[in-house]
């Protein structure tokens, strides 16, 4: 994944995605560069490129360096030559001898020499400059005021009249051929006024099995709860106030995006399996026999009350404060668009799950549900050496698996702009932001061993050997400067972009080398050679600069 985007409307492209498929791609879902893992592409693409002809028309070879260290290497009928060595240890480190040079390799990293002599790349030799992105809460405003609300309250259960009768249960997806993510499913059941829960206050469970995706359940007009799950059987228990004589059931049955991978998915079933209701006089009794009412979509979503028309086809109950925790509720208010030019996003952390549309414009679903996995299955920072697997350096455990949801700026009008929510099952629409995905900093870490030349040639098919010393490079964004330098130090500095720390060894004039090369600068560039600072310093260390910039 290159590019990172957005399933706008309900385009998931897989079970249980509401709208990003950023996957922390080079270039983020808003189109941003992510630095550096973009930049550390690009310095490795035109390395590569250092290498076109040889690596076209050549032959090559596989040398054994020494154990677990490997080159391979192209040569040509002009003599030219290229190198990429490996050293595929990913635990220790090594320092081999090619072509009577010696190359030291971290481990699980691979260096390339264009000319078989230098080396412009190597892949844990990291020298772009790394980005800090914020996410800048915006008010939802109305001409600069605070906005006003208005409410529409879906009914619990059918609407109108039910689409067909049926003992027993079918599947989701074959029945709402995805002309919706809902699907109601509604019975009646006679408590007889001799049962003994109704006597002793306790409850009867109702016993739900489901193949997915989720489905939220009321009795009696009243929100019970909620179940999640996919492809096996699950299970959902559940205490529920009956009352004697007759109770209605209702469970709304939901998709979350369609399955798009694996073995026969298009066969993969969906939907409930059974519903019973146990602890009555007479035990369990199985109501998937009975005769359930369906019913496809939400009666807003029928009438199109998010867009054009639609909007005055039901009325709407203003209100000075929206209601919350209610479910199947609609939310209608009008916004500003937020300042500025950063791309947009909406904070629905404090919302329940369901819809949302900008102007008709159907941003997508939301669900800011909360990773289970345990903290110890997450890494604060990922050690990339060794083979790749699925569940290597997970992040986000106990964190929303989704808080931003993304809308596109040119979506917004100058004024007068509609934004409309379909809430399942309850959530606080006063607690809604906008936010501006802004970059605000830029952090470089560069040690004195990290590749010196190449790279930084403004001509692609030449290696510059000028540069014999790394460099440190900042960027800002368009139309910002450097306007602080946060933190500079020349010496044995640790931490990470926003955490660094001075080590043992610093060089007291590394703050004023760097804010004389960079402020007021969209970009700079700073050598790590004896002309900015002390290299005497740190004697038999391997020094390292840590900068970090504001930029604004």
């Amino acid at each position: 994944m290159y590019h990172g985007g957005t399933n706008f409307g309900r385009t998931a492209g897989g079970a249980f995605v509401t709208t990003s498929y950023d996957y922390d791609a080079p270039i983020d879902e808003y189109g941003l560069p992510r630095f550096p893992k973009w930049g550390h592409l690009k310095e490795l693409h035109k390395a590569i490129k250092l290498c076109e002809p040889v690596l076209l028309y050549g032959t090559s070879v596989n040398i054994s360096l020494a154990p677990s260290v490997e080159a391979d290497v192209y040569t040509d009928t002009s003599g030219a030559c290229a190198a990429f060595i490996a050293n595929v240890d990913d635990k220790n480190d090594k320092t081999v001898e090619f072509r009577n040079a010696s190359y030291y390799l971290p481990a699980w990293s691979v260096s390339i020499l264009p000319d078989c002599k230098n080396v412009v790349f190597n892949t844990a030799k990291v020298t772009s400059h790394t980005s800090v992105v914020e996410m800048i809460p915006e008010e939802l405003k109305e001409s600069g005021k605070p906005v006003k609300w208005s409410v529409f309250k879906e009914n619990t259960g059918i609407w109108g009249n039910g689409d067909f009768v049926q003992n027993g249960f079918v599947d989701h997806v074959n029945t709402t051929k995805d002309i919706s993510d809902y699907l109601w499913h509604t019975t009646s059941v006679i408590v007889d006024e001799n049962e003994e829960f109704l006597k002793n206050g306790s409850k009867p469970v109702l016993l739900i099995e489901f193949k997915g995706h989720a489905f939220h359940v009321f009795v009696n007009q009243e929100y019970q709860g909620m179940a999640t799950g996919y492809g096996s059987p699950y299970n959902f228990t559940n205490p529920i106030p009956l009352k004697g004589g007759k109770s209605e059931i209702a469970i709304l049955s939901l998709m979350v995006g369609l399955p798009s991978a694996g073995t026969l998915y298009e066969f993969v079933e969906s939907g409930l399996r059974s519903v019973k209701i146990a602890g009555l006089n007479n035990g369990t009794i199985d109501l998937s026999s009975y005769a359930w009412t369906s019913k496809i979509g939400m009666q807003g979503e029928q009438l199109k009350i998010y867009q054009g028309d639609g909007l005055n086809s039901v009325n709407w109950t203003p209100t000075s404060k929206p209601p919350k925790g209610q479910p199947l509720t609609w939310y209608k208010t009008i916004v500003d668009a937020p300042p500025g030019d950063e791309p947009v996003a909406l904070d629905m952390l404090h919302m329940g799950k369901g819809l949302a549309w900008l102007n008709g414009e159907e941003i997508g679903r939301y669900w800011p549900r909360i990773c289970e996995s345990k903290k110890e299955e997450c890494v604060q920072q990922c050690d990339y050496r060794g083979k790749f697997d699925s569940n290597k350096c997970n992040t986000g455990c106990g964190e929303p698996t989704q808080q931003w949801y993304h809308v596109p700026r040119s979506w917004f009008k100058s004024s007068g702009n509609v934004l409309v929510f379909f809430e399942e099952k309850g959530g606080d629409p006063e607690n809604i932001t906008f936010v501006r995905r802004k970059v605000s900093g830029a952090c470089a870490f560069v040690a004195e061993d990290y590749p010196s030349v190449g790279i930084h040639s403004q001509n692609d098919d030449e290696i510059d050997n000028n540069k014999n010393s790394p460099i440190a490079h900042l960027t800002c964004p368009d139309n910002t400067v450097i306007s602080a330098v946060k933190f500079a130090s020349f010496g044995t500095p640790s931490g990470t972009c926003g955490s660094y720390l001075k080590g043992d060894c610093h060089d007291p004039n590394s703050s004023i080398v760097v804010e004389k090369t960079c402020l007021n600068k969209n970009e700079c560039v700073i050598g790590l050679n004896q002309e900015n600072f002390k290299t005497n310093y740190c004697s038999g260390l391997s020094r390292k600069l840590a900068v970090e910039a504001i930029c604004s």
